[in-house]
């Protein structure tokens, strides 16, 4: 008798020190609203990232992403708020308008000198893709782009991965987002556009009319590796990283893969 009524009162002491522990990591750590996680993403966030560019619903691989991160720093998902941005104000030096942002940044060393980024969250490939009857529809090779015009979104590493493994005549051709590069491409003003591979799965299938994937960058096909953006020695770059790498461990991340991106796998190499 005297061990069961104790029991309960054990149970609740429990879940108390439980619920004070997860609050107290919201308030520990320096986010830019107390209690609050602000957390940025692009205009629009194209599906399978962001499911009908609403990140608030939690759907889409990124949304869903930057949601268990939130949880796994203690955040409940009314505590998130979300910011747009344009893909190179957010990693252009100087203070920042969220705590990450998250819309298909590649980690490499010359954006590390403007900004932190989380450990890697997802890997990709760069993949060049054209409609039907563009001149490079029927490119089968980099020697067959190399004579054309090939856009990207400048600063991105689909632009780095024209001017370093196709190196076209003309150049590679800047817009200043993916949604501006796949408008050249529909209208004609370039022959064919590189973006990631799951970006590339979702414009062929829907936002282009005869969509075509040629292929994945000869070079390029280990993938490039996604990280959250922060700003420059940012007091939370460490517990995101941790967060991020928890879900890795856990399993979580890879099972958002395969909800999400599950569709979104596998191309020819460009050789």
């Amino acid at each position: 008798m005297g061990l069961a009524g104790c029991a309960p009162a054990a149970t609740t002491e429990a879940e108390t020190s439980a619920a004070e522990n997860t609050e107290a990591v919201v308030e520990v750590l320096p986010t830019l609203t107390e209690g609050k996680l602000t957390i940025g993403t692009g205009l629009p966030a194209y599906e399978p990232w962001v499911v009908g560019d609403a990140p608030e619903s939690g759907e889409g691989f990124e949304a869903a992403v930057a949601y268990a991160v939130a949880e796994q720093l203690g955040f409940a998902p009314e505590d998130v708020i979300w910011v747009r941005t344009t893909f190179d104000e957010a990693i252009a030096p100087g203070a920042k308008t969220f705590d990450f942002n998250l819309q298909q940044y590649s980690i490499t060393e010359e954006r590390k000198a403007a900004i932190d980024f989380s450990s890697p969250y997802y890997y990709t490939a760069q993949t060049v893709i054209t409609v039907a009857g563009s001149a490079a529809a029927e490119a089968k090779s980099l020697a067959d782009l190399q004579g054309l015009l090939i856009g990207a979104a400048t600063g991105t590493t689909s632009f780095k991965s024209i001017e370093e493994i196709i190196k076209p005549t003309a150049g590679a051709q800047a817009f200043n987002s993916n949604d501006d590069a796949k408008a050249a491409l529909a209208n004609g003003q370039v022959d064919a556009i590189v973006v990631d591979l799951p970006t590339a799965f979702y414009l062929t299938a829907v936002e282009l009319d005869g969509g075509i994937i040629l292929g994945q960058l000869e070079g390029a096909e280990a993938g490039d590796s996604f990280g959250l953006v922060l700003d420059k020695d940012s007091p939370l770059t460490e517990a995101v990283s941790a967060a991020v790498d928890a879900l890795r461990e856990n399993g979580k991340l890879a099972e958002l893969e395969a909800t999400w991106l599950a569709d979104y796998a596998g191309a020819p190499v460009l050789k």
